[in-house]
């Protein structure tokens, strides 16, 4: 990927990895648009840099992603990177009451928006880029977050898959695999202990760099070159009985 003089669709980019990918994007000089579904958060970004561009999009609903394509495609129809990074996180067990609706709620915005926006997006004839960021749970699962995990899972298989589909019409497909970070993911306080998400920006910009389509930082690079075995002792550190 060339990481300067892009048009980049950041979903998510208010917050957590999302903020700091379009700190680092705008500083390699590209023009940056963040969505996200709290105007709110989207000022305060905007804030920290004037140069970014917003817009009110809540990716659970298939209205406001169809919504968001249209505003692209009539407003920025040169955009040519979009990275599907926003993402929910639940820690719960399948016994709580409002599981199935919390469940629900996870894969309609780590599994259904992505791949509604890839569809959508593909029809820019600009777009020769896309980012999406799994998980290094997509290899071993937080048995807390078992809904989340299981969406990682999922869009990791998916990327594989869009990876060699995409070939023939010259897209890459990144894939972005953060460790657990010092963000509030999942709620406050969860990952106060996790590297900063600036080290991890760092990382995997560098990756980028190198030409690498499958970026990695800590615990995620670990578990992605595991084997089996040692798949199965990272879940029992994961989930201690």
């Amino acid at each position: 990927m060339n990481l300067t003089n892009n048009k980049i669709l950041i979903t998510g980019g208010a917050t957590g990895i999302g903020l700091g990918l379009t700190e680092r994007f705008i500083q390699e000089g590209n023009t940056v648009i963040i969505c996200g579904r709290r105007q709110s958060v989207l000022d305060e970004a905007a804030g920290k840099f004037p140069s970014v561009i917003t817009k009110v999009c809540d990716l659970s609903l298939q209205s406001d992603r169809t919504e968001l394509f249209e505003w692209i495609e009539k407003n920025h129809p040169d955009l040519n990177v979009l990275v599907n990074n926003a993402g929910i996180q639940n820690w719960m067990a399948v016994t709580d009451e409002d599981f199935f609706q919390r469940a629900q709620n996870e894969i309609n915005t780590n599994i259904e928006a992505p791949l509604h926006l890839t569809q959508l997006f593909l029809n820019l004839t600009s777009l020769n880029t896309i980012i999406n960021v799994t998980s290094g749970l997509s290899f071993v699962p937080l048995a807390k977050a078992p809904v989340y995990s299981a969406t990682k899972a999922f869009f990791h298989s998916f990327t594989l898959s869009l990876r060699y589909l995409l070939a023939a019409r010259n897209i890459e497909v990144i894939e972005m695999i953060p460790p657990a970070l010092n963000t509030d993911l999942g709620g406050k306080g969860l990952h106060d202990a996790a590297p900063p998400v600036s080290d991890f920006i760092a990382a995997v910009f560098q990756q980028m760099k190198e030409g690498k389509n499958e970026l990695t930082f800590g615990f995620s690079e670990a578990m992605s070159k595991a084997n089996p075995e040692g798949l199965q002792v990272a879940f029992g550190r994961l989930n201690p009985s």
